[in-house]
């Protein structure tokens, strides 16, 4: 706790101070009948007189306004602003974001700030906040991570103001100076081939039964995220059964997944996906694993009903064996699945008006991480040479069902089809 070493009465009502942990002096004013203390942010003791000759007329100023507002200790305020959004979060009301300006509120502005005033917090306090902060990260963080940060800070001042335990002159401007996004981390079509082959190879040659079960289930992962586009995670891991449809055009079906919940439902609501032809495999496969589904079960469970959560890790050791884990745009994750398709996509000439709704996303999201595919897409306008050359697809899962003829494959619809008024789901 800190000890005042040293006083300087100035009136009755007004002196100035030093602290045995600062160098700089305080003011200690009687204002309304109440002593309250402010920081000179001075060194020298004249120039600290003269700045708390200033801080007394600002308050008494805001007296005659009836605006002196008694300020809070910066942990009880972010408390207050966390309670309130957690309550939003609990009443469905609140954003998805409100999960990460928690996180990081609790985990960098509190223990930083902790009980400094709310009313204290200025751009010289912000940037010491900035250093420590890049300490805590080991590096610069990216302009994204700042933004966060920033949201969550500006909240925590709006239930200040709200509660009138600061002013909204008092709120200070916050920056948002960091690393500019980088490219999104993706496979290459031939990637993709040699981190699904190598998933096959460990599949084979699992250890315990159940470890199998994983490598046969991320196998299906793999093809859905790569040829959806749907969000390995929360959007992956909710699906059911009920969410895959099927419509014909002509000879052709179609898949169709309905997204329920995820990221940006709650902005965007539910969305249909249209799946790519590659993804029939792993549908029929999981058909034949799950004979006796029912529309809410769901898809992406183990053999035995279970779900599980080392999907990631499976995947991980995969790359792993390939020396694919880490890429010129940084660490590949199943995100990048999602990452590959999007890439994938514009290469063929998809608009980004339509990968962004098809994922999700805004059109600005795709243009900012996605923008070095743009130029490839016109290669041949651009080289005035057409090469000929299609994109590779990603190679279907080794089944036998992709064997089969146009012939047996209608046929194999149509039963789909009747599966799927008499049960729900295909």
């Amino acid at each position: 706790m800190s000890k005042q070493i040293e006083r300087h009465d100035i009136s009755d009502e007004l002196y100035i101070y030093l602290q045995d942990n600062s160098e700089r002096w305080y003011a200690r004013i009687k204002v309304a009948g109440k002593w309250r203390s402010k920081a000179t942010k001075q060194k020298e003791k004249e120039k600290a007189i003269g700045m708390a000759y200033r801080i007394q007329m600002e308050y008494e100023f805001m007296v005659d306004r009836d605006l002196l507002i008694s300020s809070k200790r910066f942990r009880d305020v972010a408390e207050k602003a966390i309670s309130t959004m957690q309550e939003a979060l609990d009443n469905e009301t609140g954003a998805l974001s409100y999960k990460t300006y928690i996180q990081v509120l609790r985990k960098y502005h509190i223990p930083f700030f902790d009980r400094i005033y709310i009313t204290s917090i200025d751009s010289e306090k912000l940037r010491e906040f900035g250093k420590w902060r890049v300490e805590q990260f080991q590096r610069t963080p990216a302009k994204s991570t700042l933004l966060n940060h920033n949201a969550a800070m500006q909240l925590v001042f709006k239930e200040a103001v709200d509660q009138k335990w600061m002013l909204a002159a008092q709120v200070p401007a916050l920056s948002a100076k960091g690393v500019e996004s980088q490219r999104r981390a993706h496979f290459s079509p031939e990637e993709y081939n040699k981190a699904f082959d190598s998933v096959f190879q460990l599949e084979q040659n699992s250890p315990r039964e159940k470890t199998r079960q994983i490598r046969e289930l991320l196998m299906d992962y793999m093809e859905f995220a790569v040829n959806t586009g749907i969000r390995p995670g929360t959007e992956m891991e909710s699906l059911t059964w009920g969410n895959i449809h099927i419509d014909t055009n002509e000879h052709n079906i179609i898949f169709y997944i309905t997204v329920t919940k995820g990221k940006t439902i709650k902005h965007t609501g539910t969305r249909e996906v249209v799946c790519r032809d590659e993804i029939f495999s792993s549908i029929q496969t999981l058909r034949e694993r799950f004979p006796n589904r029912k529309p809410t079960d769901k898809l992406f469970r183990l053999a035995d009903g279970s779900e599980t959560r080392e999907l990631g890790k499976a995947f991980d050791k995969a790359l792993n064996e390939e020396d694919l884990k880490v890429s010129p745009h940084g660490v590949r994750t199943l995100y990048s699945l999602r990452h590959t398709y999007i890439t994938w996509q514009l290469l063929t000439g998809v608009s980004m008006e339509v990968l962004a709704k098809q994922c999700g996303t805004s059109v600005s999201m795709i243009e900012q991480h996605y923008s070095h595919v743009t130029p490839k897409m016109y290669s041949k306008e651009l080289s005035g040479v057409d090469l000929g050359k299609e994109i590779t697809k990603a190679k279907a899962k080794k089944t036998s069902g992709m064997k089969q003829n146009n012939a047996r494959l209608s046929e194999l619809f149509k039963e789909w089809q009747v599966s799927y008024k008499r049960r729900g789901c295909i």
